[in-house]
């Protein structure tokens, strides 16, 4: 608490210290959504580089005096609950002022900035963000008021909140943890009774692009377990496949990449080669938009693709085919067909990136 204090303290002691010189008070940070800042390493994932460059926000330019009048509103907020030692989520700060704000993902980036300037983590700033994802599988834990969960049964799934970051008594004998991209196929899995079928593991969903609460419970697990994680998700270079992959390895929030990111992740599926290897019908895939061409362009420029050839050659062969799928295209084979084929045949034989 002292820590962020301090820094947001330093902050505005910049701010009136400009003033007093008769200058207009800029906010410098890390650019950290510019992929010349952005490094790959093995053992960490997407993380900013160490002498990365800056943006300003700047208070006398019309453009960004707003985002530097709500930056300094939102330090206000936090510092105010750092304190008083008390907690908002993201939704809570966007509801105090919904006209000031304008929207939430305006909040969302400027939360992410601050954290990035002030090189805290965000959840040391007393924001809390809303849980939407969903655990299931062989963990077992116990609630603060003395309930037992035990996700084993395959009836239970757990909803990931806040306080399981902090645990210590999370219990698991799994042999890997699987990520999965949508709901949809998460509650297919369950109800295809998928967990009783291989060995041990944890199912996890972000159902869809996934929170912070998501992301550091894997992250969580994975140190804890030592276990290998493997993403399950939609053949599509727009919104999902390496784009939903990526937040476990990350650009937006590199400058956390020790805390989030899990490295060893691998892209399970559905990939590329396979609408190719277990002969798809092409009445099941989806044919490429100017969108999704424009989308994958520019992941295949990213520089960490450079450093991933088995990833760089499943983006080529979609770029070459124009064609996406949902996991859904594997219905076309049979309506259990990944639960009783594709991922056992998948994790016991790999075909993984």
């Amino acid at each position: 608490s002292s820590e962020v204090l301090e820094a947001i303290e330093n902050v505005i002691q910049g701010v009136l210290q400009s003033l007093a010189q008769k200058k207009a008070p800029v906010l410098t940070l890390a650019n950290r959504t510019d992929w010349r800042n952005i490094e790959f390493k093995d053992n960490v994932g997407l993380q900013m580089i160490p002498r990365s460059t800056t943006k300003q926000i700047r208070s006398d330019c019309p453009k960004s005096a707003p985002r530097f009048a709500l930056m300094l509103k939102i330090l206000s907020m936090i510092y105010k609950m750092v304190q008083s030692n008390t907690y908002a989520t993201k939704r809570d700060i966007y509801y105090s002022d919904p006209l000031l704000f304008g929207s939430q993902s305006a909040v969302d980036q400027i939360i992410n900035d601050i954290s990035c300037m002030l090189r805290i983590p965000r959840r040391s700033l007393h924001i809390l963000s809303t849980t939407k994802g969903f655990v299931a599988g062989n963990l077992s834990y116990t609630e603060e008021d003395g309930t037992k969960v035990n996700c084993t049964c395959s009836s239970t799934v757990g909803i990931i909140k806040q306080e399981h970051l902090n645990r210590k008594d999370l219990i698991s004998h799994a042999k890997f943890m699987l990520i999965v991209e949508k709901d949809a196929t998460f509650q297919r899995l369950l109800d295809d009774d998928f967990l009783n079928k291989v060995s041990p593991c944890i199912m996890i969903t972000g159902r869809g692009v996934p929170d912070l609460n998501t992301r550091l419970l894997v992250r969580k697990l994975w140190e804890a377990f030592q276990i290998p994680a493997f993403a399950l998700m939609d053949a599509d270079p727009h919104g999902k496949s390496v784009e939903v992959h990526c937040p476990f390895l990350f650009q937006s929030m590199s400058f956390e990449a020790h805390q989030l990111t899990v490295p060893s992740m691998k892209w399970l599926g559905l990939l590329p080669s396979d609408l190719r290897r277990l002969n798809i019908s092409k009445d099941a895939l989806i044919p490429f938009t100017k969108q999704d061409h424009n989308k994958l362009a520019s992941i295949q420029k990213r520089p960490y693709i450079a450093c991933q050839p088995l990833w760089k050659k499943e983006l080529e062969m979609m770029a070459t085919s124009k064609l996406k799928a949902e996991i859904q295209a594997l219905t076309s084979l049979s309506q259990d067909y990944l639960s009783r084929v594709y991922l056992p045949n998948k994790l016991q034989f790999g075909g993984w990136v």
